[in-house]
């Protein structure tokens, strides 16, 4: 219910506070105003508040609102913030998004937007609490990490983990390389009535062809050469437990019948045995080929697909997911600043901006390997771009990120922003690549108020020309700008 619902609205003009006031308790949610830092964080320290919506700019304090931010992430990390400014810009809102901000937003602003804005950073506080629930139910065992998450999808992975995890149904995991296809392979695990007999991990790319049949099944004394005693396999060693078949499309096509038997009988024969012997497990298989895919190449039986998949997991990759960027990036850093004993305060703002604008094609294996390695090399108090793996020149202006829940508005304005600086001022070539005319993006430019670096590059071209051609560009540059007069007529696509 919304009247449960407790917000916070911090700003030393009395118009906007109570004008949020109105338009807040309209819709059923408790205001309390603050007009000051030191009163908000007060009411902060007092009261367990879900949203604290406060101005940057606070009475004696120029970045009031940042402080607020701070301190409610220290004392109460699972309340929501927003951030309201009458000068904003993207590096403030990147700044304030790694900081733990759920939203940045300009001033003026209608009420249906704000309205908005609170009603989606209220249901993603609902989904990190049961994210959270999710987490504290599923219980950590040692060497089992927890997943760090805040995004739909993975929400929904847990709650397929809770679900499933007590019962012996087939388990396959689909997703890329470094997803955490096995970290959810030990939720499963650690969370089933099996948790404590042994969990078998085997990859299949990893074992020679011929020797993976011996090791799954085992053997007796003589069945090959080099075979000098009887060797039980892995499947006597996952008895009671469970089983991790890792990268299943790359076990031998050979091989798969026989799996499929051992499934349907519960009983394997080791390798030159003429005894089957019983077996009690439960099956987990991981790979990161589409099963259709594999199927079609002859590379997984279709039969043995249905077998292992009564229930199907896909883990999305780390760039579907961008909800979970900041809160896996604040994990590894403190995971690792503990695990070295490093004293930094942090990751800086502009390297902090390529962690967010990276595809990660590595996915979460590739970002814990570039925090711990920015941890080790940073020689500051804070981590910087060069101390990331793909520096500062391989992050593209074509390749940036987008933050969650942003308008329409917002985001065009970042496009825009984004491909000034790729033509580095250029307004004639930023338009021809956003398919828009000149006069156009000058009105978007003044719209947003975006900063237009000078065109540099376009200058120095032009003192390589000869005069009449100069003359005849700044001619032509002088017809384009008249163009885009009050009263002209232009065209607009």
């Amino acid at each position: 219910m919304k009247k449960n619902i407790r917000i916070l609205v911090i700003d030393d003009e009395a118009s906007i506070t109570d004008a949020l006031r109105l338009v807040l308790s309209d819709e059923g949610y408790a205001v309390e105003p603050a007009a000051t830092v030191e009163a908000g964080m007060a009411a902060i320290d007092r009261t367990a508040f879900d949203l604290v919506i406060t101005d940057v700019q606070l009475p004696g304090e120029l970045q009031g609102g940042m402080k607020i931010l701070k301190h409610v992430k220290a004392v109460r990390p699972e309340t929501e913030v927003i951030l309201i400014t009458g000068y904003g810009s993207i590096p403030q809102a990147v700044e304030a998004t790694r900081a733990g901000a759920f939203y940045f937003i300009e001033k003026p602003f209608e009420p249906e937007q704000i309205l908005l804005i609170i009603e989606k950073a209220l249901e993603r506080r609902l989904l990190l609490a049961e994210s959270e629930d999710l987490r504290k139910r599923l219980s950590e065992r040692e060497g089992t990490p927890g997943i760090v998450c805040a995004s739909r999808a993975m929400q929904h992975i847990l709650q397929t983990i809770e679900s499933v995890a007590r019962s012996d149904a087939n388990v396959l995991i689909i997703g890329e390389s470094g997803t955490g296809k096995e970290l959810i392979a030990n939720a499963l695990h650690y969370n089933s009535l099996r948790a404590d007999s042994e969990f078998v991990k085997v990859n299949c790319s990893a074992l020679p062809k011929e020797l993976i049949e011996s090791e799954l099944f085992g053997y007796v004394k003589g069945a090959f050469t080099g075979a000098a005693q009887d060797r039980a396999g892995l499947f006597a060693q996952a008895h009671r437990g469970s089983l991790l078949l890792d990268e299943l499309a790359e076990m031998p096509i050979t091989l798969q019948p026989k799996l499929l038997r051992v499934l349907e009988e519960r009983r394997y024969r080791r390798v030159g045995d003429r005894e089957s012997r019983e077996v009690d497990f439960r099956l987990i298989c991981s790979t990161n080929r589409p099963p259709a895919e594999a199927i079609k190449e002859g590379l997984l039986r279709e039969d043995l697909f249905y077998r292992v998949s009564t229930i199907t997991i896909y883990v999305p990759p780390l760039r579907e997911r961008p909800e979970d960027l900041p809160l896996i990036i604040d994990h590894f850093f403190r995971l690792f600043t503990r695990k070295y004993e490093r004293q930094l305060s942090g990751i800086s703002r502009p390297a902090y901006q390529h962690l967010l604008a990276w595809r990660w094609p590595g996915n979460v294996r590739e970002l814990q390997n570039a925090i711990e390695r920015a941890v080790l090399l940073a020689k500051g108090q804070y981590v910087e771009v060069e101390d990331l793996p793909f520096g500062s020149g391989e992050v593209t202006a074509d390749d940036f990120f987008v933050p969650p829940n942003m308008t329409l508005a917002e985001i065009e304005r970042l496009i825009i922003a984004k491909t000034l600086q790729r033509t580095n001022g250029n307004k004639q070539e930023a338009a021809r690549i956003l398919g828009i005319y000149r006069p156009r993006l000058y009105g978007k430019i003044r719209k947003y108020g975006i900063e237009v670096a000078k065109e540099t590059a376009r200058a120095a071209g032009r003192q390589g020309k000869g005069n009449g051609e100069a003359k005849a560009e700044r001619d032509a540059e002088s017809s384009r700008q008249t163009s885009a007069r009050p009263g002209a007529k232009t065209v607009d696509r």
